[in-house]
């Protein structure tokens, strides 16, 4: 089994060193600059605000966001001129624990403006002041708002769910409770899943067992502390019910997902066993996996991420040209 093409293969070498020139500066920017050394001498509470105050560097608020509260949720919506293709529900990545929709709004306006989708980032709860399960109670909420009103607000009754990181592990577990909950799987057109984490019991490489010795913006010891801050005084088996971990869930009927992660991230493992589950359970399912990239891979410029890009976009196109 080749989990990428010779062509993939040839990116590699340039891959690696785009990310040992990117990644460290990126990492002292949030404050990963030593990974084994935690700041022992914090509390819980005084580590969540230093890591929240490391993440808004990365905020880049545009001003095209319209900020709405949808079914209580407070969102930054982007909409097209005319009726939208179909709406996608967004939702950002931080571990459950820290980051915004802001960190996402130059890739929302443009996946807006290349493809007439209105585009809804939910600033979900966060950890540890309000963990599992606030956060998915808010993406429930949010979708089940934009099924029933989608069509009059938007243009569009169509839905596609999306994220990065936490923000994939939200859409994949707001999408299994559309399924379970609101009983309208059959309204969704697809999943955009990007390098998530659906093992909230920690996988292999979540523990540090990884194919590749790369740098990455995750490590073990980070990868605990929102762990115990979303799950709190729970076992790793806990931690792994269905209602939490989606890779242990049931995944049958469930929409076409593109599920993206690197060889490097801590995360990998998540994404292998959920694609290789979901094709299993009979749905359709891309695979996207590249060689050295770490967590966050869409910020190191190379080869790899522009041919990330490209794949992504061509999915999209090929979900909305689907009959609906």
């Amino acid at each position: 089994m080749k989990l990428w093409t010779d062509e993939v293969e040839a990116m590699r070498a340039e891959a690696r060193a785009a990310v040992d020139e990117s990644l460290p500066p990126i990492m002292a920017m949030m404050g990963a600059s030593d990974q084994s050394a935690p700041a022992v001498t914090l509390t819980r509470d005084e580590q969540v605000a230093r890591a929240r105050t490391a993440m808004e560097l990365a905020y880049l608020p545009s001003p095209d966001a319209v900020v709405r509260d949808i079914a209580g949720v407070p969102c930054r919506v982007f909409t097209p001129d005319g009726p939208a293709t179909a709406i996608y529900l967004h939702f950002h990545g931080g571990g459950m624990m820290i980051g915004a929709p802001e960190m996402s709004d130059s890739s929302n306006v443009d996946l807006r403006d290349r493809f007439d989708v209105a585009v809804v980032s939910a600033d979900y709860r966060l950890a540890p002041e309000h963990p599992h399960p606030a956060g998915p109670d808010d993406g429930v909420a949010v979708a089940d708002w934009l099924l029933e009103n989608g069509e009059r607000e938007f243009g569009s009754s169509r839905l596609m769910l999306g994220g990065e990181s936490a923000g994939g592990y939200m859409a994949a577990i707001v999408l299994l409770r559309i399924r379970d909950e609101l009983h309208a799987a059959d309204r969704v057109d697809g999943a955009n899943l990007v390098f998530g984490v659906y093992d909230w019991g920690r996988s292999p490489s979540q523990r540090g067992v990884r194919p590749t010795t790369g740098l990455d913006l995750l490590d073990p010891v980070g990868i605990q502390f929102f762990t115990d801050c979303y799950l709190p005084g729970l076992t790793d088996d806990e931690r792994r019910d269905p209602s939490v971990s989606p890779a242990f869930a049931d995944l049958t009927n469930l929409a076409p997902a593109l599920m993206s992660v690197g060889t490097s991230d801590h995360l990998l493992d998540d994404t292998l066993m959920l694609s290789a589950r979901w094709a299993a359970a009979g749905n359709e399912v891309e695979l996207l996996v590249l060689p050295e990239m770490p967590h966050g891979f869409m910020a190191i410029p190379c080869g790899l991420t522009s041919l990330w890009t490209k794949r992504t976009y061509e999915w999209f196109a090929d979900i909305l040209a689907r009959a609906h």
